[in-house]
């Protein structure tokens, strides 16, 4: 008789072998319609990049001659300011900040005040009339004013009588400063517009461009003569080179991905073939079932 104690205990039913641990899915190789959308996505962001980068570096050259030219301007002898017969030819481009002199008679009665920041403070151009001997008229940026100089009375004496006037062509400034428009009605002006100021003052014959007025020399005692000339502000923002080689890099990093991603796309077909072969070869080599 068996003794129940000593019974052997059945051991665990026989199952499946556990499938072996897997490894991470293996990617799969992208699609050509993929890769194709992607090489002329990068072909043309790199020849986007490329292009914007060239046109800054073209940019670059035309600036650095603008600022040649017009600093051989600025520091040439005065010529006379353009005539009547000139004022239709007179553009930005041949004529801004040439080095002029002008000769007439200021009508201090019909200045007007254009709201500056200058390196002085804030204040007003003072722009005022000059008729010449041919019956036209040239606005003259005679300088800045403090707001308590607006009244000629403050300033001292005026220039009476013929006087030369040499200083820089400018072109004039339509419509007003940024952000705000230019009020005739209300005699509040934000910006050099030759036309609107002349309109204003019902002066005819004016010519298409303004001056302004050199430096003018401190008074006999040393004080400083008012308005304050000579302040006129050069100044061309060039950052063309900064934003010629961001464009370059831009291109360069697109060039980067594009080889990046074949060459991670190559080497995952070169792991796949030996696979693909082995098992198109299993399952050539199965034996067919009954």
């Amino acid at each position: 008789m068996t003794d129940p104690q000593h019974t052997p205990s059945a051991g665990p039913t026989p199952g499946p072998a556990p499938a072996a641990p897997s490894g991470p899915a293996r990617r799969r190789a992208r699609s050509f319609t993929f890769l194709v959308t992607l090489s002329l996505l990068a072909a043309i962001l790199a020849g986007g990049f490329a292009a914007l980068g060239t046109w800054q570096v073209y940019r670059r050259a035309w600036k650095l001659d603008l600022i040649e030219r017009v600093d051989q301007r600025v520091h040439a002898p005065a010529v006379a300011a353009p005539g009547k017969d000139r004022w239709p030819a007179v553009n930005k481009a041949d004529d801004e900040y040439r080095h002029v002199e002008v000769r007439g008679q200021f009508k201090h009665d019909s200045e007007s005040f254009v709201q500056a920041v200058t390196e002085v403070g804030s204040g007003f151009w003072v722009m005022s009339p000059l008729l010449r001997d041919d019956g036209t008229t040239v606005l003259i940026n005679r300088g800045f004013v403090s707001p308590e100089r607006r009244d000629r009375t403050t300033r001292g004496a005026e220039p009476s009588g013929d006087v030369v006037v040499t200083g820089l062509l400018r072109i004039t400034e339509p419509k007003g400063g940024f952000l705000r428009d230019n009020d005739p009605a209300g005699d509040r002006w934000f910006s050099r517009d030759v036309q609107a100021i002349a309109a204003a003052r019902g002066l005819t014959n004016v010519a298409p461009y303004f001056i302004d007025a050199a430096a003018t020399p401190p008074g006999a005692n040393g004080e400083r003569s008012w308005p304050i000339g000579g302040l006129t502000v050069i100044r061309f923002p060039n950052s063309h080179l900064v934003y010629a080689l961001t464009w370059y890099g831009l291109m360069l990093m697109v060039i980067f991905a594009a080889w990046y991603v074949a060459r991670d796309e190559r080497r995952l077909r070169q792991q796949q073939e030996p696979l693909t072969l082995r098992a198109n070869g299993e399952r050539e080599d199965a034996p067919l079932s009954d």
